[in-house]
Parts: structure tokens; sequence; C-alpha cells
């Protein structure tokens, strides 16, 4: 009886005919192709997509910015809108005439008089609004939302018509409060020492509804369990305001402040609609006085220089203004 040793079966080996394609793993080389490739293909589609806003940023936006500050150290005027290339270089003898040009400090004076009071009102009546939008309020708060935005929406001609008929001295509706007391009303807009502060006043109230909205926003980012907490710890609604709200409503205080700041900094429709610098400039701002230098009276290149000026100023309030309220939205 003879005995055989079994193995395993092996499989056989099939091999391919000359018919039979084989498709080998794609390698490291191959997937980093595809890959580039496809990035290729997005990236391209991309810059497709963006070409019309790159085009009209760069002939509208960039290309009269560089102008301005080339047009800031020449003598440009009427006589080179034609023929630009015909203004003569003066380097920086326009901002040199800028600290000596009285106009130009009374109107420095006056935008920043109108941001330091303006800025604070607004920001403070907008966060008093929201919380009461937020919390106080119960009934009508959309009515009570929409009515405080409206004027942000309206344009400034209505504004203005809304206004001059308040401050009349005569017809207006303050001057008929005044007159039930027996009482002359005071010309808001004629007066030197009146018509500053009726500008900031009509400022605050069409520009508290961005604020307002901005706050109300925050407000409802507050986490609820924190308010019930601190209600739990028996914090009144001042502690609670104090200790919670305006801590965590630093970052949108910053933007709020901030946006805000620039917006004052331009400040051009209000004085030019109410009262066109009057009287005696006593409203003439930056951004109305370079109006003026350009397009009345064509001294463009100083009007250039006084734009650059103004732009250092916003620059360096802005970048102060986050430096002291960002380490404390961290």
């Amino acid at each position: 009886m003879s005995t055989t040793t079994g193995k395993a079966a092996q499989p056989a080996k099939v091999s391919a005919g000359p018919g039979t394609a084989q498709s080998p793993a794609a390698g490291p080389k191959d997937r980093r192709g595809r890959k580039k490739a496809t990035m290729g293909v997005q990236n391209a589609a991309g810059w497709l997509f963006s070409t019309p806003f790159i085009v009209l940023f760069t002939v509208f936006m960039a290309f009269p910015i560089l102008a301005t500050l080339v047009m800031s150290f020449t003598d440009f005027g009427l006589r080179n809108v034609t023929r630009p290339w015909e203004a003569n270089f003066i380097g920086f003898e326009n901002y040199v005439k800028l600290f000596g040009d009285e106009k130009f400090l009374k109107s420095l004076f006056n935008t920043a008089y109108f941001v330091v009071i303006g800025v604070p009102l607004t920001i403070g009546f907008g966060l008093v609004v929201a919380v009461l939008l937020n919390n106080g309020i119960d009934r009508a708060r959309t009515f009570f939302r929409v009515g405080f935005y409206a004027p942000v929406v309206t344009t400034i001609v209505a504004v203005a018509v809304v206004w001059r008929f308040v401050l009349d001295p005569s017809d207006g509706l303050i001057s008929g409060l005044f007159a039930e007391f027996g009482l002359t009303s005071p010309d808001f807009l004629g007066s030197e020492t009146l018509a500053m502060p009726s500008m900031i006043a009509m400022a605050v109230w069409r520009n508290v509804g961005t604020v307002m909205v901005l706050f109300i926003a925050g407000l409802q980012a507050i986490p609820t369990e924190v308010r019930e907490a601190a209600k739990l710890d028996g914090a009144g609604l001042w502690a609670e305001f104090r200790g919670i709200t305006v801590p965590l409503l630093r970052p949108t205080l910053l933007y709020a402040t901030v946006i805000t700041t620039i917006g004052y900094l331009n400040v051009f429709e209000e004085p030019f609609v109410m009262t066109q610098g009057g009287p005696s400039d006593s409203t003439l701002t930056v951004s109305l006085n370079m109006y003026r230098e350009g397009f009345n009276f064509f001294h463009m290149g100083y009007a250039s220089a006084m734009a650059y000026v103004l732009f250092v100023v916003i620059m360096g309030i802005t970048v102060l203004q986050l430096r002291l309220l960002k380490d404390n939205t961290k």
C-alpha cells in the first residue's frame, strides 16, 4: 500500500492573454497630478467668475485712488482735465499749504467736533434702544424696530425736508412748542452756536437705527444660561447690564464704534443739504470743503491732498480704536 504526501493545492496562475488589459493601481504621482489638474480647473473657474468684479474695481476704484494720489502732488486744475499730462509736479506743496489754510483747519475742527459728540451719542442711544427692544418691550416690537430703522433707508432729501420743518424758527414744530410757553424759538440752522449741534442731532436720529440692529444681533447671541445664572445669583438689571451685557457685547461695540466713527469723519450730506457749511463755516466739514475745492473751484490737486490727509486721519483713529477695544474682546 503506497502512501503519498498531500500538499495544499496551489491556485493556478492565469496568464493574461494578448487581448487582456491590465490596470495597475494609481501611484502617488498620478494622484498628485489629478489633484493639481482639479485645482487648476477650480482656480480658473474662480478667476473667471471674479473677472467682472476685478475689472470694475480696477477701473472705478483702484485707478481713481492711485490717480488721486498722483494728483495730490501736482497743481492739477480745470485746464488739465483734457490734458492731464500738462499738470506740474509740485511735491508736498499742497500738503504744506493745507496746514496753513484757516478754512481747512476750521473744517478739521468741525469734523472732530462732530465725531467726538456724535459717535458716543449714537452708540449710547443705539445700545439703550436695542436693550429695550430686546428685553423691555414685548408688544409691537417689530413696529418699533422698523420705526427706528426707517431713517437709515430714507433719502437725505426727505430727511432734510423733515428737519427743516422741525427746526424752522417761524413755522417749525419746535417754534410752535416755544410759542405755547410764550417764548421765541432760536434759529437753529442760522446760529453759529446751534448749527453744528443741530447737525449732530439729525445725524444721531438718522444713524441710531444701524447701531440698534447691530446691538440687537449681539444681544441675541448672548446665551440665556448666562443671564439665568446671574439672576439666580441675585444680580439686578444694572448689575446684569454692567457685568454681563456690556462685556459680551464688546466685539459688537468695537465694530459699531469703528463704522460709526468712519462714517462721521466722512460727514458730507447733512451740512451739504441743510446749511451748505454755514453760517460762517460753522458746519463746514473736511468732506464738504474737499468737494468745494475740487468741484466748485476746480483745485483738484489741492482737494486730492485734502482727501489723503482725511484718509490718514481715518486710518490712525481706526487703528487706535482697534488697539484700545480689541484686547478687551478676547
